[in-house]
């Protein structure tokens, strides 16, 4: 191989290693919102949640609870994609609508003695929270 040509690989070689360590850190760009991070923090409390609920013979409340759950960052993730700010904001206002279904979910449950109160109020003080920050997040984009 001519040095030339092995230069010329060598350099593609490292660039595409560049690359690679760039998507490792950050492939998307909603991996970089605090409030896509935060919506699968609780997520994963709340998969564990709908778990158990399953394991209780309560499966419709475990399958809208973990479909409520997944929207709020997939809608987060997928507006993230959109070409223009005010489509990102009706994502954004989608995954804000999601928290509430879920928080709704909770107080169902909560209520007909299914949860304990102890149980809830944490995740319902994360999901507030989490309502909160999509809010102000929106608010920064361009209408």
């Amino acid at each position: 191989m001519e040095q030339g040509a092995w230069r010329k690989k060598a350099s593609s070689y490292e660039r595409e290693t560049e690359l690679a360590e760039e998507m490792t850190e950050s492939q998307f760009r909603f991996q970089d919102f605090e409030i896509w991070t935060r919506g699968a923090a609780i997520g994963s409390k709340l998969f564990r949640l709908a778990d158990d609920l399953e394991r209780r013979r309560l499966f419709r409340f475990a399958e809208q609870l973990r479909g409520a759950t997944l929207s709020i960052t997939n809608n987060i993730a997928e507006g993230s994609g959109s070409l223009s700010d005010t489509d990102f904001a009706n994502f954004l206002n989608i995954a804000r609508r999601s928290v509430f279904e879920v928080a709704n979910i909770l107080m169902l449950l909560s209520r007909d003695g299914y949860l304990g109160n102890d149980e809830v109020q944490p995740l319902l003080s994360e999901l507030e929270e989490e309502s909160r920050m999509i809010l102000a997040f929106r608010r920064t984009l361009k209408s």
